[in-house]
């Protein structure tokens, strides 16, 4: 029997991946091991959205292949790079790493049982599968092995990406934004429900273009309202995921601020199952910057989009993401974002310092700014929000929350997502996987403490 290995870097839309590879390796008979040394062919699923991403994959790549060598049980393993990495330098990785046995891409994670097989069948030269354009989006019955604990789950609802952010890499990553069908997502939802999970967390690369690449009337307006008579939207599947019956979250992340709406905001408010949570990374408020970044927004557009969600959402909790030092920023660029990171009190937040990556445009911009600068910049964001979350958590001491239990001693609230945001210590005799109601007692840095 076929020992498999598997290594998992990155994002919850990686982990998905992951998900499918080890659910067709099973499928297909082969056994998976946590023990590298016992694994005749090990995977590496990597992530290179960022400079620091990819050095990690980098780093497991050749920890992989000097264990080979150094191990004497490792010498006949096979070693196979996926994902992002692969997919992003298809063309130089086979140089750069002779040691490799093959390279698969994302349309390759649901054929990842016979490639294996062949690799196994027989000695050869390096092989290097990597399709150039992804164009794979899972379905409801993909087979899939989750990772998560039992209690929660993501569920992919989209691939792909059209935006073109000067900053991002993503899109010439995965390829072009691919919905799923509403049908095939409720029916997924549906055998998660009733399996025993109890949140449910979208995800995508823009999680708000859901549906919209179908439409056959033009492309979205980002300052006119969606109108669900134009065809399946975020809207619309909000409305069908609550009608499932069930005790369970439905959490909302990586939404695009340039395709929200009055309806979408609507819709949150009366589907009592959709978490008070948003995930919007916003990258700056400086005019200047969100052009220069061609975030399809400016300044004023946010904060009453902002002001839209909490007058129509109320104790929506808002968690948002920036970048520092882009090419361009002036210091009155970023003087502008501290002080709207003051003004805001988001929730949640969090802050990047720009990572120049090569094949953006952002990468050829002139205006560099000096990595001392975007360093004591990033410094000093994070300072802003840290004092945010003092006012923030301070303001919760005495209330009642609904949490999820995590593990022993620990859960999150619903302005929490699983591994980015903060935790509530709670009475470690709790169940994990159950919701409870709790009252915050205080609060010690980002976290909360129950009584």
């Amino acid at each position: 029997m076929t020992k498999v290995g598997l290594v998992s870097l990155g994002c919850a839309k990686n982990l998905i991946d992951s998900e499918v590879m080890i659910g067709h390796l099973q499928q297909a008979g082969m056994t998976m091991t946590p023990n590298s040394d016992e694994a005749d062919v090990l995977i590496i699923n990597t992530c290179s959205f960022i400079d620091m991403a990819k050095k990690e994959s980098i780093g497991a790549v050749h920890e992989a292949v000097d264990a080979r060598a150094e191990n004497q049980q490792r010498k006949r393993q096979k070693i196979i790079v996926a994902g992002c990495m692969s997919q992003r330098f298809s063309q130089e990785l086979p140089n750069l790493m002779p040691d490799v046995d093959a390279f698969i891409g994302l349309d390759q994670v649901t054929q990842v049982a016979p490639i294996i097989q062949g690799l196994l069948n027989k000695e050869g030269e390096q092989q290097n599968l990597v399709t150039k354009q992804p164009q794979w989006v899972p379905d409801y019955d993909t087979p899939r092995f989750r990772l998560t604990p039992g209690h929660m789950a993501y569920v992919k609802i989209a691939e792909g990406c059209n935006h073109t952010c000067t900053f991002c890499i993503i899109p010439r990553i995965r390829g072009r934004h691919r919905s799923r069908s509403q049908e095939s997502i409720v029916k997924e939802v549906e055998q998660l429900v009733a399996s025993g999970v109890k949140e449910i967390n979208l995800i995508s690369q823009d999680t708000t273009y859901f549906g919209m690449d179908k439409w056959t009337d033009g492309r979205p307006n980002p300052r006119s309202p969606v109108d669900s008579s134009r065809g399946e939207s975020l809207a619309t599947l909000l409305r069908a995921l609550n009608e499932i019956p069930g005790d369970f979250w439905i959490r909302l992340l990586y939404t695009h601020p340039a395709h929200w709406s009055d309806e979408l905001i609507q819709t949150i408010a009366e589907c009592p199952k959709v978490a008070r949570y948003v995930d919007m990374p916003l990258q700056h408020i400086s005019d200047s910057m969100l052009k220069l970044m061609e975030r399809k927004t400016d300044g004023a557009y946010i904060r009453d989009l902002l002001a839209r969600i909490r007058a129509g959402i109320p104790d929506i909790a808002i968690r948002t993401t920036f970048i520092v030092g882009h090419p361009g920023e002036t210091e009155a660029d970023f003087n502008e974002l501290i002080k709207f990171i003051e003004d805001e009190k988001f929730e949640r937040a969090g802050i990047f310092e720009y990572s120049r990556e090569d094949g953006t445009r952002a990468a050829k911009m002139e205006g560099q700014v000096h990595h001392m600068t975007r360093k004591a910049r990033w410094h000093e964001a994070m300072r802003a929000i840290q004092r945010n979350i003092e006012v923030v958590n301070q303001k919760l001491v005495g209330k009642k929350l609904r949490v999820l239990v995590e593990e022993p001693g620990s859960a999150r609230g619903e302005m929490d997502a699983p591994d980015i945001d903060a935790s509530v210590f709670v009475d470690p005799s709790l169940p994990v996987g159950t919701f409870v109601d709790i009252t915050v007692k205080d609060w010690r840095g980002y976290d909360l403490v129950a009584a």
